[in-house]
This record gives C-alpha cells, structure tokens and sequence, in this order.
C-alpha cells in the first residue's frame, strides 16, 4: 500500500489497480476499430473494448483547422502494456498520427478489476 499526501487529503493507493488504464483511440470507420480491436484482444493486450461513433471530430491537422467523423474505441488495459499496444496500433493504424492516448483508472469495483487483470498478459510478459 502507498500513500500520497496532497495539500489537502490523503489518497490511498491499494492493490495495482492504479496500473490499469483506458487507452484512447479514433478510427475512420468501424471496420478499422474492430479489426485493430480484434488484434488486440487476440494479443491480450487489451482486456475489452467500447467503439463509439460515429463521433465528430475537429482538430488541427496541416496547418488549418479540420473535421472528421470518426469512431472513438475505449480500452481497458494496463499501463505496463502502453508502449507495445501503441506500437501495435502504429503498425496497423490508417492514419499517419493515430489518436493514442491514456488514462489511469483510479478506482474500480474489485471482481471488475480483477476481471481485467485475468484477461490481460501476465504482469513481466510485456513483448
């Protein structure tokens, strides 16, 4: 157990819970998502994952201000798989600056957690 002072409360880290993430992701279409997801999945990298969409999306890209529909992919994951499930995502990935992005996951109901730390590799088997 680890705890972290902040100016005004304390917060208690219990367990590796704080090591699971929510991985972002944007796709062209839907039958990117589900393949890239597929793939995923298949290399146990992500233990489940939410496509959404399609969503509308502005951003800067070539030097002027764009927009897209995209489909937006949540997964679940943890944070010691990041740099090879983003690699993954890079080598399969339509777009030249695929949307990859993480969040950590700070609290979560146990048998969930528990759930995602059996779907996923065992922790030390990260290649």
């Amino acid at each position: 157990m680890e705890e972290r002072l902040s100016k005004d409360f304390a917060i208690v880290i219990v367990g590796d819970f704080m090591s699971y993430v929510v991985v972002f992701m944007t796709t062209s279409n839907k039958e990117e998502a589900e393949k890239i997801v597929r793939i995923l999945l298949k290399e146990r990298l992500i233990a489940c994952a939410n496509i959404a969409g399609p969503v509308s999306s502005l951003f800067w890209w070539q030097e002027k201000i764009d927009e897209a529909k995209e489909f937006l992919v949540f997964m679940k994951s943890r944070k010691n798989l990041f740099e090879r499930l983003s690699e993954r995502v890079r080598e399969i990935h339509s777009y030249d600056v695929p949307e990859i992005i993480a969040l950590p996951i700070i609290e979560g109901s146990p048998p969930y957690l528990d759930w995602l730390k059996a779907s996923l590799r065992p922790v030390g088997k990260v290649g």
